[in-house]
């Protein structure tokens, strides 16, 4: 939905909105027998690796979905973590030095890649009207992200390619010739 700014009155309905059709497509939840404290431990357990514990509603409804967001100040509202509490959705946010974790960046990159590269916009609408067309195509057929593609196959064969010296950790490219008389 391309939007000219994206202040958290506009961004915090759109997430709802969003989430709310997540939920609807997700299987129905379990039957009422489920007991409070199970539906807590769950959350709970979701807790326990976490630095900062959000302080869990007095009711929790079974936890649903776990969702990864970016640790900015604004996702961490009281009003929008309430309501993710509320519909059984647990925010989890990457590390504050890990937008490498963020896909989202990813996608965003290559969107913008695909959708201007060899453009010249005159306006923002232009801008706004191309990305929302990338983005169209981008989810009619969407590029699948494979973790250790070719950038770590290319790794992993410079690997292969070193010589370690020794039991240390240093290395060469060519192997060292090594004598074949043994010292006395």
């Amino acid at each position: 939905m391309p939007v000219e700014r994206a202040p958290n009155t506009v961004l915090h309905p759109w997430l709802q909105d969003e989430m709310t059709s997540i939920l609807a497509d997700l299987p129905a939840l379990r039957p009422p027998e489920t007991e409070a404290h199970a539906a807590r431990t769950f959350w709970e357990v979701w807790q326990a690796g976490l630095t900062v514990h959000p302080t869990l509603l007095a009711d929790l409804p079974p936890l649903r979905l776990l969702l990864v967001l970016d640790n900015l100040i604004g996702h961490k509202s009281a009003d929008l973590v309430c309501w993710l509490f509320q519909h059984g959705v647990m925010p989890l946010y990457t590390p504050l030095s890990g937008s490498w974790l963020n896909l989202a960046e990813s996608v965003q990159r290559i969107l913008a890649r695909r959708a201007l590269d060899g453009q010249h916009p005159e306006t923002s609408a232009q801008v706004m009207a191309w990305l929302a067309a990338e983005v169209r195509g981008w989810n009619a057929n969407p590029t699948p992200f494979v973790w250790g593609g070719k950038r770590a196959a290319r790794r992993q064969r410079a690997r292969e390619r070193r010589h370690a010296l020794g039991g240390a950790g240093g290395y060469t490219r060519r192997p060292i010739a090594r004598s074949r008389t043994r010292a006395a």
